[in-house]
């Protein structure tokens, strides 16, 4: 009996010490001409902000974040190299760099992503993989490689693309931005 006891305290503490906390979601829909309007929701369904992005003839995006009263908070924008690595460049609203994301993918669709502060000192890294259906599963780190939380992702019939994330902390939103 004790020995039983033990292995279910040992079983709750691990699936507590695995627990993440819904802390939102994202839905992502795109208009005829490739622009995207995201509408980011708190653990309560309130909006929290949305971001609209825009592609010009480069294949370059704009990203514009708002918060909840529409106000812009920050920018973000993208620019994809030859190889298909990009590189994204946050601004707030007076236009001072707040930090940036340095992406590569892999011969298998896997993609990895480091982010740095404005000072360019790493803060963190992600790491996406894609499903045969299109799902994406990305897990965020901090700099020191201890997981913070994970997003998933899926796309409708229509192209809408619905992302939940978690956190590890029930205090903490994980954003794409």
């Amino acid at each position: 009996m004790k020995r039983f006891t033990l292995m279910l305290m040992a079983a709750a503490f691990a699936i507590t010490a695995s627990a993440q906390y819904d802390v939102g979601t994202s839905t992502t829909t795109t208009d005829y001409f490739g622009n995207q309007k995201t509408t980011h929701r708190n653990q309560y369904g309130e909006v929290t902000g949305t971001s609209t992005t825009t592609t010009d003839y480069f294949g370059n995006t704009t990203t514009t974040h708002r918060d909840s009263n529409g106000n812009t908070i920050g920018t973000s924008k993208t620019s994809t190299d030859y190889f298909g690595n990009s590189t994204t460049t946050h601004r707030d609203s007076n236009g001072n760099t707040t930090g940036t994301a340095k992406s590569s993918t892999d011969y298998f669709g896997n993609t990895n992503t480091t982010y740095s502060d404005s000072h360019g000192h790493n803060t963190g890294t992600s790491s996406t993989t894609t499903d045969y259906f299109g799902n994406t599963t990305t897990t965020y780190r901090d700099s020191n490689g201890n997981t913070q939380g994970s997003s998933t992702s899926s796309t409708d019939y229509f192209g809408n693309r619905n992302t939940k994330q978690r956190s590890n902390d029930s205090n903490t939103s994980i954003w794409s931005w």
